[in-house]
């Protein structure tokens, strides 16, 4: 598929979803209140049952990412890995949803994870590395 294919199937491939499975660290681009972007990396959990990514933190409610979303919900997720001869990546563009309990279930390794989550619905997907071999895009508008 290519940049100007619509999925039909959910948000992402089943090798994208054994991918999201395999790592706990991506990245999570906003957009600050002045327009400047904003990158950082998050915890992350691939949400099977809402065909979603679920991010959070320690103390996150108190965060610059936190406060981004509340006024602009477009955000970017980068989930990616290199080794040498391979690269791996997807990239999920997609509107962030905040709630307010729940967060705590992202990583129970930490007491201290805060409840308040942010919930990306992907809008558009991009993979390379995932469905096979090389740099071949993957990329799909989602309904």
């Amino acid at each position: 598929m290519d940049s100007h294919t619509k999925s039909r199937m959910g948000a992402f491939s089943p090798a994208e979803i054994a991918y999201l499975r395999s790592v706990t660290m991506c990245r999570l681009a906003t957009v600050g209140r002045t327009g400047q972007p904003h990158i950082v990396p998050m915890t992350f959990v691939y949400n099977a049952d809402k065909d979603a990514i679920d991010l959070g933190g320690v103390d996150f409610s108190a965060g610059k990412k936190w406060r981004d979303v509340q006024r602009n919900r477009l955000v970017a997720v980068l989930v990616d890995d290199a080794q040498p001869g391979s690269a791996h990546a997807i990239e999920i563009r997609g509107r962030a949803e905040v709630h307010r309990s729940g967060g705590s279930s992202i990583n129970p390794r930490f007491p201290t994870f805060a409840e308040e989550f942010i919930r990306v619905r992907p809008t558009y997907v991009v993979s390379w590395g995932i469905d096979g071999e090389g740099f071949n895009p993957n990329g799909r508008t989602i309904d």
